[in-house]
């Protein structure tokens, strides 16, 4: 088993987290992606991060948010976005994350469990996902005309089902009568945008293991919070990985995936 100090080294390379090591190009992103298999935007957590492996001055230094971002490479999570075979969801406790072809089959199980946990429960979401499969995916102005709701009352339904993973969303910039661009978002659910269901029970097992095989080494405290969905998960699920094949540490907490 390798030592934790040879795990931090691999992950500082895998990771892309010395200047050396930056992104130079969409494609050096896109290959990062690949490699890992999911991305979150900015550093939160163990998992990898894209603008991290960016090592590019912020876009307006000594500011917060936006500002923090990448001076010139912040586009790239968008324009990752849009490639094929590539998803942007907020299922990182309501932060966008970018996925593979390999871990959306993984995470379909629970998406779609999600659409229908989200029907049943009370509120306006099922109004939104019933009125989506229907229409097929809409534009947030044409759903707020044709359920009648408030721009507010939009965002407030939107938002736990972005979230849960139920519903995503794509933000796109479309031509105004003047000539100049403004920017909506399309919102589908997501088995309009994966339509291929995978079959099988909830799961959180595959993900963990996915989110640990991305970060290289994680703490075990740390990983229930990676996805949204507390409610499925149990205790005792890393020590059921341990027997299946990860690796940890109890004495420091660290978690790590076979090599």
């Amino acid at each position: 088993m390798p030592s934790l100090a040879e795990l931090f080294e691999r992950r500082e390379h895998e990771l892309r987290l010395t200047p050396d090591r930056a992104l130079q190009t969409l494609d050096d992103a896109g290959e990062f992606l690949s490699e890992r298999g999911l991305l979150t935007r900015s550093a939160d957590s163990a998992l990898p991060s894209l603008y991290e492996a960016c090592h590019e001055d912020p876009y307006r230094p000594g500011s917060s948010g936006f500002g923090q971002w990448p001076a010139t490479k912040w586009p790239w999570f968008g324009e990752l976005a849009d490639r094929t075979g590539i998803y942007a969801l907020k299922v990182h406790r309501g932060k966008h994350v970018l996925v593979t072809e390999e871990v959306a089959r993984l995470l379909d199980p629970v998406l779609r469990a999600e659409i229908e946990r989200m029907r049943s429960e009370p509120g306006d979401w099922r109004l939104v996902l019933d009125h989506l499969a229907a229409a097929g995916p809409s534009e947030v102005e044409d759903l707020q005309e044709e359920l009648g709701l408030r721009p507010k009352d939009l965002r407030d339904i939107r938002s736990p089902l972005e979230r849960t993973g139920a519903v995503v969303s794509r933000s796109y910039a479309v031509s105004s009568s003047a000539g100049s661009h403004v920017h909506t978002s399309e919102l589908a659910r997501w088995d309009q945008v994966y339509p291929d269901a995978v079959g099988g029970e909830v799961d959180l097992k595959p993900l963990v293991v996915a989110g640990v095989r991305a970060a290289v080494v994680g703490q075990e405290r740390e990983i229930p919070r990676w996805f949204s969905w507390s409610w499925y998960w149990r205790k005792g699920l890393v020590d059921e990985l341990v027997g299946e094949g990860l690796r940890w540490r109890p004495e420091t907490g660290w978690v790590s995936a076979p090599v």
